[in-house]
């Protein structure tokens, strides 16, 4: 019980810290993470010792890393990371070579360390945190400019070089296995992927199947986070980063029709662990040490950063065809260290290749240079800021290759099918949403629509297929209720997207004209092609016959518009639907006898 309540006293802790400390930081412009560092100190056991095993916290926080990386695995498909192999094989391992090399002879020649504590000091701190990066650039919605895309790439590459790097410590130490043993744990780690890579192509997609056609939600969370803490699991069994087997997961099921299911499922989940691993680095920090050693602490950080950012300023702009302004900000948003610094460093201070003293001193020095962070870019933004380019685009530019979708076409059903493929040969961007699963295999095995599971009255759902950047709403959907809830809550959250709606009858087009949507009655426009057809086959002419059709059309839109006015009284619309026969007999006979004084 003593140990339920320290749980439970912790947890509101942390909570705590996080709603008040964090909009604080915020209202300072100081940006959310640099938040979450100070609500860490703040409540750790350099200043109120509000919690006392930091460590606990940590390690849980971790899997905020976790998620993370498997969300940048969903949304990056393999065919999108093969088109970035060259910013991440070549501008990323560039920057970490030359980083570590500055870095590790700095430490060699200017602090006298030996050559095995300056390998792993230059390549540790060469690595920038990812979380932290990517949090900043979204925070300032950056994650798609050039120099956003190119963090990314380098992020990508440091993650995936983690894994040799903290194999190589107990190395460097002289205290490695045998032979036989390394053999054996590179054999594990090389099952353990195939495995992954197997599961991942043919075992979840039955899985996610059977599980949606259940339609029970806490289930499909349970999936979501089975997939991610397994695969985590699995990876971290063999010793490989369960951050880099968690994006390996999201990377196999990105060409998945649940993708977006997925990421709306985690995402709750990502940003509150997120935010704790945030609060735990600051937790973990020695703050003592800037009182005794200030000038070594601030001099480290001021070091780590001034070597760091120009390298990444410098790569940028000649590997990767930044501009001057672009590459500057990328080495400020990427030249503070990172979180696979601190499990580098745990590891070689358990093996005697750093001492305590050090140890805290370069974890502190990183958790300084990420707060440092936030306060750089602001500067940075009012030094520079931006000048508006206008550009004029020719209007005969119709072909579109835009990877946010400008349509979300709700419903695949026949009408959903027909609007897909026409905005598909025009080579509009959209994407699309259905509850049915064997609808959505059967659109993606004809056509590869980007057809998605998800329910679109859901936020996150929304959010997951950026439909905040969509200018058309295309509700196809069966059930009239339906349309007009999701009309209801899409304007709600985005009140400049556009509305085309299917109506089943004339009550359902006067609700979708109440909320401001263009209704498209279902059967109208197919009843007129089936009437003249049959006027046709009774003797009339085809112009006569089409006269007659849009005589009807005509009067029929104009009696729509008057009784919308009217169309909560009953009464008042059965009686302008009478007088509106009789109106319509009286044209047609107009029109016959017209016709018979031609």
């Amino acid at each position: 019980m003593p140990h339920e309540s320290s749980l439970l006293q912790a947890t509101v802790v942390l909570l705590l810290a996080a709603v008040f400390v964090v909009p604080l930081a915020k209202r300072l412009q100081l940006g959310a993470v640099l938040g979450y560092l100070i609500a860490g100190v703040v409540i750790g056991p350099a200043a109120l010792q509000l919690i006392h095993n930091p460590e606990n916290v940590a390690h849980f926080s971790e899997f905020g890393v976790v998620l993370l990386l498997f969300i940048i695995g969903l949304e990056l498909s393999p065919r999108r990371l093969w088109l970035m192999r060259k910013a991440v094989f070549g501008v990323g391992l560039t920057q970490v070579a030359l980083s570590g090399m500055v870095i590790g002879g700095v430490a060699y020649l200017g602090f006298s360390q030996s050559w095995q504590t300056s390998v792993v000091l230059g390549l540790g701190l060469a690595l920038s945190s990812t979380a932290f990066g990517l949090q900043i650039l979204a925070e300032r919605k950056q994650l798609n400019s050039s120099h956003g895309r190119m963090a990314f790439a380098i992020l990508l590459f440091q993650d995936i070089a983690a894994i040799p790097l903290i194999a190589l410590v107990p190395f460097l130490s002289g205290s490695a296995g045998t032979d036989d043993a390394s053999a054996g744990s590179v054999l594990r780690i090389f099952l353990s992927i195939g495995a992954v890579v197997v599961g991942g192509r043919y075992l979840l997609r039955p899985i996610f199947r059977m599980v949606a056609k259940t339609g029970l939600q806490e289930v499909s969370t349970a999936t979501a986070l089975l997939v991610v803490v397994g695969t985590a699991w699995l990876m971290d069994a063999v010793g490989v980063s369960m951050a880099l087997g968690a994006f390996l997961a999201g990377l196999l099921l990105a060409d998945s029709e649940y993708r977006h299911e997925l990421e709306s499922q985690i995402e709750p989940f990502k940003g509150l662990l997120l935010g704790l691993f945030f609060i735990s680095v600051g937790m973990t920090a020695d703050i003592q040490l800037l009182a005794t050693m200030p000038l070594t602490v601030l001099g480290l950080t001021v070091l780590l950063m001034v070597i760091k950012l120009p390298i990444l300023a410098l790569v940028g702009n000649v590997l990767g065809g930044l501009d001057r302004r672009s590459a500057l900000r990328l080495g400020v948003v990427l030249a503070a260290g990172g979180e696979f610094a601190f499990v580098v460093f745990q590891i070689a201070k358990d093996h005697q290749l750093l001492d305590v003293t050090l140890h805290s001193t370069l974890i502190l020095a990183i958790t300084l240079s990420m707060a440092l962070t936030p306060l750089l870019i602001m500067l940075l933004v009012k030094m520079h800021k931006p000048v508006p380019v206008s550009k004029d685009v020719p209007p005969e530019y119709e072909q579109i290759e835009s990877d946010e979708p400008r349509v979300v076409i709700i419903g695949m059903g026949r009408m959903g099918q027909i609007v897909a493929r026409i905005l598909r040969a025009q080579r509009v961007p959209f994407v699309a949403l259905d509850l049915s699963v064997d609808t959505i295999e059967l659109s993606r095995s004809i056509d590869s629509m980007p057809v998605y599971y998800g329910d679109p009255m859901r936020p996150e759902i929304l959010r997951a297929v950026d439909a905040d950047k969509a200018e058309y709403f295309v509700l196809t959907a069966d059930d009239p209720e339906t349309n007009i809830k999701i009309t209801e809550l899409v304007s709600r959250l985005y009140p400049h997207i556009k509305f085309i709606a299917r109506a089943r009858s004339r009550f359902h087009v006067h609700r979708l004209l109440e909320l401001g949507a263009r209704p498209i009655r279902e059967t109208f426009h197919s009843s007129l092609e089936i009437s003249r057809e049959t006027l046709i086959g009774l003797g009339l002419s085809p112009e006569r016959a089409e006269a007659r059709i849009q005589r009807f059309q005509s009067h029929d839109e104009a009696l729509l518009a008057e009784q919308h006015k009217v169309f909560n009284d009953r009464d008042a619309l059965i009686q302008s639907a009478r007088e509106a026969h009789d109106e319509l007999q009286a044209l047609f006979d107009a029109d016959v006898i017209e016709e018979r004084g031609v």
